[in-house]
């Protein structure tokens, strides 16, 4: 079937800034019907005054999923052409003095909210013929790297999940992508220090010094990293996995995503160690 998505509704999560506000403002000016979802109701008003349609959406809520789908599909008379899972937060921290409930509260978030949404996406799309699920994983959905356990075991998990979705669905003519971004400008360490603070005893760890290294490396003005890319650059492969017949599986966005996907195929485990090592 020869799909137009242009004029086509689009559920995105995760719009309050970066990518997600980036993604709901480029899909409504070419033309999508884009429903940009925020969990801090006070993030509307950007996305609003650009005539976007934004809804409160709380990933950690079942009643708040099933009650902004319901209200998506309301008003497109129960289709649904595409969904770009965002929305999340990182949880910095060694594993050996992250909390249980801080690691269970990224996955509240980053798997169980994702899935919960898509799971009640598919049968949607599934009815109709036709539909694109993306998810928005990242370089550490594949690449570990220290002192950021909780966010790496939940991207690991989207991967795994999302690669088991894609074999399932398979002559459904419902299609599913993963972007996997490097860093990219947004608000993700500014969110990422909050909740180091929030759950993580810095100064009685043995990784203290090091402690002290992410936090001037979170709260540190400008990029952070000399290969941040805009969020446009995300945003360009969400359009390719909603526009193209065949869209890819993966979408690799940033040179340390690539370098490392790379790597990862050439060299031992050993290697990469050393090199993921000195990662702070």
């Amino acid at each position: 079937m020869n799909i137009d998505p242009k004029s086509r509704a689009v559920l995105l999560t995760g719009c309050s800034s970066g990518i997600g506000y980036c993604a709901a403002k480029t899909l409504h000016d070419r033309g999508y019907r884009v429903f940009a979802t925020v969990r801090n109701p006070e993030d509307a008003g950007v996305l609003t005054s650009h005539g976007i349609r934004t809804l409160h959406l709380d990933l950690d809520d079942h009643t708040s999923i099933e009650n902004t789908l319901a209200i998506v599909l309301n008003e497109t008379d129960g289709n649904l052409y595409g969904l770009f899972n965002n929305g999340g937060f990182g949880q910095p921290g060694a594993v050996e003095d992250l909390p249980t409930a801080a690691l269970r509260a990224q996955f509240e978030t980053l798997v169980f909210g994702w899935h919960e949404l898509t799971r009640q996406v598919i049968p949607v799309m599934r009815g109709q013929g036709y539909g694109r699920i993306v998810q928005n994983s990242s370089v550490l959905g594949f690449a570990a790297m220290p002192y950021r356990g909780a966010y790496n075991a939940a991207k690991f998990a989207i991967e795994g999940l999302t690669d088991t979705l894609r074999l399932e669905l398979r002559g459904s003519n419902v299609h599913v992508s993963i972007i996997q971004p490097g860093p990219i400008r947004s608000k993700f360490r500014e969110h990422a220090t909050k909740k180091f603070q929030q759950h993580i005893d810095s100064q009685n760890s043995v990784h203290a010094v090091t402690y002290q290294q992410t936090l001037d490396r979170l709260t540190a003005k400008g990029d952070g990293n000399r290969f941040t890319l805009a969020p446009e650059a995300v945003t360009d492969k969400l359009i390719h996995a909603l526009e193209n017949r065949k869209p890819r599986s993966r979408y690799r966005v940033t040179t340390p995503t690539i370098t490392f996907a790379v790597a990862k195929r050439l060299f031992p485990t050993s290697v990469l160690d050393r090199i993921l090592a000195g990662v702070t």
